[in-house]
């Protein structure tokens, strides 16, 4: 039996989802400029795949990451 894929989101699409950017363009600035780190350490693909634990750091906030299937399939 295959084990179940653990859900994933990108880090601009997460920035966006949490409203700390309006834009992909914006996400894009603030990943690309170093803004941005994932588990404490500085993040510059905004590709990253980020799953549920991650930690999310910008201006000194930090986010924690929280998927399940129902969330992303809406």
């Amino acid at each position: 039996m295959k084990p179940q894929a653990q859900p994933t989101i990108k880090l601009a699409q997460f920035l966006k989802w949490q409203g700390i950017t309006m834009t992909g363009g914006q996400a894009k600035m603030m990943i690309q400029g170093g803004e941005v780190l994932v588990n404490g350490e500085v993040e510059v693909r905004r590709g990253k795949k980020l799953v549920t634990g991650d930690r999310v750091t910008v201006d000194n906030l930090d986010y924690i990451v929280e998927l399940d299937e129902e969330r992303l399939s809406n």
